[in-house]
């Protein structure tokens, strides 16, 4: 564009040269008159005559010299937007040197390529579709010629980098040297370095597990929290200490992310936590669907009933909304932070963060098959959950591409429309029909129904999935509904249609 721009002012420039130089060799060249009755000839009037033919020329000289006027004001407008292009490129540029991971990573042609089943992912054209919410790859019929544009667009995108493009990853790190586990598997499947910045936020003041995280060099920033004192609280508390001292330091590390490093997101990964090969890609391409929905608080990496047989492993790319904020891998935003920071609990920060008044209806986004797993049976939990469901979390291992795939779906008015269409459609089924397999026909989906907290629970614990509620809400439940699969097809445990709200009596 640039260089058609160029071209243009040349050429306009060269045509201006040659009009005047036209014009003066026409002048130069006219026979000058003679004689006073040539004028006469020419005009019929004696000495008036030539009076006249100077003012007719004159006229004709201005009237040129108008059109060059509007001829210059032409060229030098194009000459001002040629010179801001040219800057503009430079800064391209410049800042494509800079920060050349970031275009490896964002170049289309560098991301890993989709397996074929993502190439033809059926666009819900009137045809009723098994698992719900599967999003369709967008453009998928393009001309060659448009998918070049698109190509184009994307590098001309992936060289300018802001700070809003920056994604840093905070580890949460105390006294386990494990943390090189986690620390390795993000370093290896982290496409830039300038993009994910990794920040190691040490408690406890373990000297083996700083001289781990120290190892790593350059590759991630290593701070330490300053308060390691004990919390004074309640004698009956006492056994609670350790989650003081976490809920104290979460606070801290994220006032250091946002308010010292000034970053606009975070993800936060705690140090017993593996992530998947498209952990980045994920939080990518869900980062603009955070920011743009303000029904949306967070994006997490985890299912918390992600076990093998629960999960359609042969469908990684399904996301959902869910109203339990899960944690183990999330993602959030400053404006979040500004709201949270000043009641910051000193405990359970967790389970506060699922409470009605922090959450104000809002929900996070999840996915079908985690991207994270735990490895730390270790902890102030003392194992709680670890040996009967985290340690058959079922771990992503093959890689989405979603920052080419349209989620828009996920966006509250559209998810809302369909998700009520797709549960209570379902056929009603009882506990008894599943467990015998046999008795359904069709693929499903299928739907069992609960009325109460301990109708709830009884469900929850004969189908396998998680029973336990914080605030009335059920583990990675939306609108009361928990999706899951059983003996390979999809069920909804779901209240009675019309429902409105979660009972916070039923934690």
């Amino acid at each position: 564009m640039i260089r058609k721009k160029g071209s243009f002012i040349l050429c306009g420039a060269f045509l201006f040269v040659a009009w005047n130089a036209v014009l003066l060799l026409f002048l130069l060249g006219r026979p000058p008159p003679k004689k006073e009755e040539d004028w006469r000839v020419a005009g019929g009037r004696g000495g008036g005559d030539l009076a006249q033919e100077v003012i007719r020329l004159a006229e004709e000289v201005e009237s040129q010299l108008e059109t060059q006027k509007k001829l210059l004001k032409q060229i030098w407008s194009h000459w001002s937007q040629w010179e801001s292009q040219k800057e503009n490129g430079k800064r391209v540029i410049d800042s494509g040197k800079e920060g050349k991971q970031a275009q490896e990573f964002r170049n289309p042609q560098q991301l890993p390529q989709p397996p074929q089943k993502y190439l033809s992912l059926d666009q819900n054209k009137g045809k009723r579709v098994q698992d719900f919410m599967i999003a369709p790859i967008p453009n998928s019929n393009l001309g060659s010629n448009n998918k070049e544009q698109a190509v184009n667009r994307d590098k001309l995108a992936s060289s300018i980098t802001t700070t809003e493009d920056i994604i840093p990853i905070l580890v949460i790190a105390c006294d386990r040297v494990t943390v090189k586990r986690c620390l390795d598997k993000l370093i290896q499947y982290r496409p830039s370095a300038d993009l994910y910045p990794i920040i190691v936020s040490q408690d406890c003041g373990h000297a083996e597990t700083a001289r781990v995280i120290e190892s790593f060099g350059s590759q991630v920033t290593h701070i330490r929290q300053p308060d390691l004192s004990d919390i004074q609280m309640r004698p009956e508390h006492k056994k609670f200490q350790g989650y003081y001292k976490i809920s104290r330091h979460y606070r801290w590390a994220l006032s250091q992310v946002f308010n010292t490093f000034s970053y606009s997101s975070v993800v936060i990964v705690e140090d017993d936590l593996e992530v998947a090969p498209d952990f980045f890609e994920y939080f990518r391409a869900l980062y603009p669907i955070l920011r743009s929905d303000p029904t949306l608080w967070c994006v997490s990496a985890w299912n918390d009933n992600g076990r093998e047989g629960l999960v359609n492993l042969g469908k990684p790319e399904l996301l959902y909304r869910t109203d339990f904020f899960p944690g183990l891998g999330w993602m959030l935003l400053k404006e979040l932070w500004a709201e949270l920071e000043p009641k910051w609990p000193a405990t359970f920060w967790d389970d506060w963060m699922r409470q009605p008044d922090q959450r104000k209806d809002r929900a996070c986004i999840r996915p079908e098959v985690s991207r994270t797993l735990t490895f730390g049976r270790k902890g102030v939990s003392l194992g709680q959950f670890f040996d009967q469901y985290l340690r058959y979390i079922k771990l992503n291992t093959e890689f989405v591409p979603f920052t080419k795939l349209d989620l828009s779906y996920l966006l509250r008015e559209r998810y809302n429309e369909m998700f009520e269409k797709e549960i209570y459609s379902a056929p009603l089924v009882n506990v008894e029909d599943l467990q015998k397999g046999g008795m359904l026909r069709g693929a499903g989906p299928f739907r069992v129904q609960y009325s109460s907290k301990d109708s709830f629970k009884v469900l929850a614990r004969n189908l396998g999935v998680m029973e336990d509620l914080k605030s009335g809400v059920p583990r990675a439940g939306y609108r009361g509904v928990v999706s899951f699969m059983s003996r390979g097809r999809r069920i909804y445990l779901a209240p009675p249609s019309g429902w409105t709200n979660y009972d916070t009596s039923w934690s």
